[in-house]
């Protein structure tokens, strides 16, 4: 494992180099200066907190943006896959691919109606190579034709992942490629990673996917670290660099005391000689020129005693100011999770038969029976279009079944992974006060201090947030009010988030002591928090 790097130098075999880059918001925020990193033909994950200017790097490394400051080469072609978008009127999957125009040249030109042009174009390989990328990010057989509105999200992002097989790049740049993904979608989009000859450049917080790079780039306000391995090294220098800071913190501490208990005694001893001096000159014994001697003397040493202590006090607050920052760059969130006080025989949700069915007749997802007693842990699995997210409505209260029933005899809390129980136009203060009527304004306050949005954070506006921020404010608004939830239910909870954000949301879901039901792809996210069973649910119909 090698030690972090804050400046790489460029390698003559890189792909694209950055050389003492710097981006800057349009408000002229600088995100990160004097940055120089090397992407070659390696695999390499890009990670940090949400809002350091990951995406921004990316687009610095595509061409699609400029750096405010410094240079960046290209020497390979470069393949981008952004975050998903929505596809549009009359899209088809040829065009999320970008093949449309040759499918078009080749169906002409085999259909007899091409021109000279077409003819010496077409692209005979095209049906053959378009088969191929399919299948390799787990699509085979897949329509071309068909209309792209009729994919999910994940397919969608693996169609468009294909489109970069097409083009064939030196170097792939992706951002977030398993969010949205079910088992299959990241196992698919992993498996390609795992067989890719030519570089990688992935943004991710998908630490599966994480466990297959060749070195993990971690991004910051203080530049980039460069981390050999995959994640898990990462992961355990991270620990190690957390746990030499905390050291360093107490030895700092023990040093400015040691510093502080000195000085109280040069303090003390120089008391004592200025009052066994004041008592020498009250006898007059002594020549008036002696005395005054004896006196400059006295004041000459207690300035250098002072004025040495002084340096001593700065250096020791010095050493402890910058241990303080070192624990404050490495040491975890920690989100506290007050007692749901769940009885452990209570029942806290019963689903007889329970089923629910599109206005147009379509059965969306169940029939379904599940029973939860006491703080039991359930996860929902299943592939996309399986009906978790409506099953979890159900579960919730917010959809009513159109067949059977449900039970929910214990308050509860639905937090999706957009966390639109806060509403937008609104600052974390209201959004308390409106799922917390009987509070106070002090008692908001308090809470959302006590879930790390202090003073005048407090006042922040929900639509400023980020994913990390949303779901800790979220957690504030239903956890720290007079009756917390005895039942959470959570719809992906992490897939907005930063590794840093996910770690301190399997720690909070890890104490809470209520039961849960969570629809999660994240293996990891579930095993951390410790799943009871899981129930897998199968597209109806």
């Amino acid at each position: 494992m090698s030690s972090p790097n804050l400046a790489p130098n460029p390698s003559a075999s890189a792909l694209v180099t950055l050389d003492r880059v710097a981006v800057r918001t349009p408000d002229g925020n600088t995100l990160f200066s004097d940055l120089s990193l090397a992407f070659g033909r390696e695999r390499t994950g890009l990670v940090g907190r949400n809002g350091v200017g990951k995406t921004s790097l990316l687009r610095l490394v595509t061409g699609l943006t400029e750096p405010a400051e410094g240079v960046v080469s290209r020497a390979g072609k470069v393949g981008w896959l952004d975050q998903r978008r929505e596809p549009r009127s009359g899209e088809t999957i040829l065009d999320l691919l970008g093949a449309a125009p040759a499918m078009a040249m080749l169906r002409r030109v085999l259909s007899g109606e091409g021109t000279a042009d077409d003819l010496a174009d077409a692209d005979w390989t095209l049906e053959a190579r378009i088969e191929g990328s399919l299948a390799d990010v787990g699509l085979p057989g897949l329509d071309p034709d068909k209309p792209a509105a009729d994919l999910s999200g994940g397919e969608q992002t693996r169609v468009r992942l294909a489109a970069l097989l097409l083009a064939a790049p030196d170097l792939l740049v992706l951002d977030e490629p398993t969010n949205h993904l079910d088992a299959q979608g990241r196992e698919a989009v992993a498996g390609l990673l795992t067989r890719w000859k030519g570089g990688a450049l992935v943004v991710s917080h998908d630490r599966s996917l994480l466990r297959r790079m060749d070195r993990i780039v971690e991004l910051s306000g203080l530049g980039a670290a460069v981390y050999g391995g995959n994640y898990e090294l990462y992961a355990d220098r991270k620990a190690t660099e957390r746990a030499a800071a905390e050291r360093d913190l107490e030895d700092a501490e023990r040093g400015a005391a040691q510093v502080a208990r000195e000085s109280q005694k040069s303090v003390e001893k120089k008391a004592r000689r200025d009052k066994a001096g004041r008592a020498f000159a009250a006898r007059k014994s002594e020549p008036k020129i002696l005395l005054g001697a004896m006196a400059e003397r006295a004041e000459n040493s207690g300035g250098r005693e002072r004025l040495l202590a002084r340096r001593r006090a700065e250096t020791a607050e010095a050493e402890l100011n910058e241990a303080r920052e070192r624990v404050e760059r490495v040491r975890a969130m920690v989100i506290p999770m007050p007692s749901s006080g769940l009885a452990a025989g209570k029942t806290v949700l019963a689903l007889e038969e329970a089923a629910w069915d599109a206005p147009d007749g379509r059965r969306v997802v169940g029939p379904a029976s599940l029973r939860i007693t006491g703080p039991e842990r359930v996860a929902i699995t299943g592939p996309n279009g399986a009906g978790k997210t409506t099953l979890l409505k159900l579960i919730a209260g917010a959809l009513e079944p159109t067949s059977g029933r449900t039970e929910r005899p214990v308050a509860a809390a639905l937090l999706d992974q957009e966390a639109a129980l806060l509403r937008p136009d609104e600052t974390l203060m209201e959004a308390w006060r409106r799922l917390n009527p009987e509070g106070t304004p002090n008692e908001a306050h308090a809470a959302l201090a006590r879930f790390l949005f202090r003073n005048t954070a407090a006042q922040r506006m929900v639509s400023t947030l980020s994913g990390g921020e949303l779901l800790r404010a979220a957690l504030a608004c239903v956890m720290s009010g007079a009756r917390p939830p005895q039942l959470l239910i959570l719809d992906e909870p992490t897939n907005h988030l930063d590794l840093e954000s996910i770690a301190a949301v399997e720690a909070a879901l890890s104490d809470y002591d209520g039961a849960m039901v969570v629809v999660s792809h994240d293996a990891d996210f579930l095993r951390a928090i410790s799943v009871d069973r899981a129930i897998e649910l199968r597209p109806s119909g």
